[in-house]
């Protein structure tokens, strides 16, 4: 089955810098894919792309099974929503979310209908004599919402659209967005370069890195799967340990540190003994003291502590390594320069290239 959205061998070059490289990706109908990556990563240009705002130097876009990477923007049915909003200062509320309609040709009293219930969805259905200048930033960015929307699209591109809000705004807005995504089954490409976002809003994430995808899955697969040592990095906190493999039996490899210390991880495809491996283990996965019936325990001695309001972050030694552990505020609380045992099984131990 061919899938709604496919970006075939794409690539993208400003003169001699290629942004893009070779790139293939496919999206679902009713999907939301985030592509997440740094500055300069190539999410946004793929988006661009995508929505017909640059072609590609090489490759093909597909949409439905249909060739669109020469089709202009206005004719690929797909609304965009922008970090800077992009309203016309001078309409109001009501005349900025009829524009794309107005562009259409769309017949005046089904454009009343259709601004109507576009603001309905995003809670401003009384906003419409307002103008943008009367509205709070989060006020402005639901309009900018309910513009991209109007006209019924079929797709909706999201670039940094909640950049410029406040952190609690942010985090509703993010909920208010997936809760239309989810109701009105819309397909949304949404781009970010906060980890913390892609996680909360996405069916699936890609992971951009130097104009390719280094991994894409769910939140849940990126997170605790990472396939690279970048993506294990750039997603949430970890902890990178090296050491090399003595034995392998099963699922399972018993690994050295370069502490010396010895610890059990879950044995990738392939993984022989004698090889040099790098692990990621996340903060919340160490607990801290002897767990009972852990594969697990290493000795480290307790260099920090950073309050969190409702855990404790602990900076930890082992040798020459830094490690870091979430704690519970109710538990015993450690001094810095105390030795610390923590626990944690072999699976919570994921190999990355």
């Amino acid at each position: 089955m061919t899938a709604f959205i496919r970006l075939e061998n794409v690539s993208k070059a400003f003169g001699p810098l290629t942004v893009v490289k070779d790139l293939n990706l496919e999206i679902e109908k009713g999907e939301f894919v985030s592509m997440l990556g740094p500055s300069g990563s190539g999410k946004t240009t793929l988006l661009m792309m995508l929505g017909g705002f640059e072609r590609p130097t090489s490759g093909a876009v597909w949409v439905n099974g249909k060739r669109i990477d020469a089709l202009p923007p206005y004719r690929r049915n797909m609304g965009v929503v922008f970090q800077n909003y992009a309203l016309f200062p001078h309409m109001t509320v009501g005349e900025n979310v009829a524009f794309p309609l107005k562009m259409r040709k769309v017949a005046r009293a089904k454009i009343a209908e259709q601004v109507s219930r576009a603001l309905d969805m995003v809670q401003l259905g009384s906003f419409a004599a307002r103008k943008p200048s009367q509205l709070s930033g989060g006020q402005q960015q639901r309009v900018a919402l309910a513009r991209s929307l109007v006209f019924q699209p079929e797709i909706v591109l999201m670039d940094e659209p909640l950049g410029a809000l406040d952190k609690k705004l942010r985090e509703q807005m993010q909920l208010d967005i997936r809760e239309l995504h989810r109701r009105l089954g819309l397909t949304i490409v949404f781009v970010t370069h906060d980890q913390t976002e892609a996680l909360t809003m996405s069916d699936r994430i890609a992971v951009f890195n130097h104009g390719k995808i280094e991994h894409i899955g769910t939140p849940a697969e990126i997170y605790d799967r990472p396939r690279t040592r970048f993506v294990a990095e750039f997603i949430g906190e970890t902890n990178m340990l090296a050491g090399q493999v003595e034995s392998v039996a099963g699922d399972t490899a018993q690994v050295r540190l370069a502490s010396g210390q010895q610890v059990r991880v879950a044995a990738s495809a392939g993984l022989r003994p004698k090889a040099d491996i790098c692990f990621s283990i996340r903060p919340e996965r160490l607990r801290v003291g002897s767990g009972d019936g852990a594969q697990n325990e290493l000795d480290t001695t307790v260099t920090d502590i950073v309050y969190h309001g409702d855990h404790l972050q602990l900076l930890l030694r082992a040798g020459d390594q830094q490690l870091l552990a979430k704690a519970d505020r109710s538990g015993k609380i450690p001094e810095a320069g105390a030795p610390l045992a923590v626990s944690f099984s072999a699976s919570d131990c994921w190999i990355v290239a």
